[in-house]
């Protein structure tokens, strides 16, 4: 994904979660990629974090509205709301913060802090 910016990247990032394209979401990713999402698991490598783009837990494509997006050097930071529907429980509402820090043109790291909303 070339001549892409690190806020273009991340764009893609969630415009793939959206639409549950793990390809378009593989592309953004170095192979060795972290994503730590925390209270919850660390997946390490791209098949690591393919299995959790689609968790079994859930079902269908994730609403995902970003809100913020601060840049400093190779860290892109968001912030925003969404919605999905778990398996167990139904529709569910949460607040996310992801930090994505980049290397080589790619995301190296994702960061994920997730709280349920009323």
């Amino acid at each position: 994904m070339t001549g892409l910016t690190q806020r273009d990247l991340v764009e893609e990032y969630f415009a793939g979660f959206r639409a549950s394209d793990h390809p378009r979401i593989l592309a953004t990713l170095t192979d060795d990629v972290e994503w730590v999402i925390h209270g919850h698991r660390t997946t390490r490598g791209k098949a690591e974090f393919d299995g959790e783009i689609e968790n079994p837990a859930f079902t269908g494509s994730p609403e995902l509205h970003v809100q913020r997006v601060h840049q400093d050097g190779p860290v892109v930071v968001t912030t925003g709301e969404g919605g999905g529907v778990s398996v167990e429980h139904g529709p569910f509402r949460f607040a996310f913060n992801d930090l994505f820090t980049f290397r080589d043109g790619l995301i190296a790291r994702v960061d994920s802090y997730v709280v349920a909303l009323p």
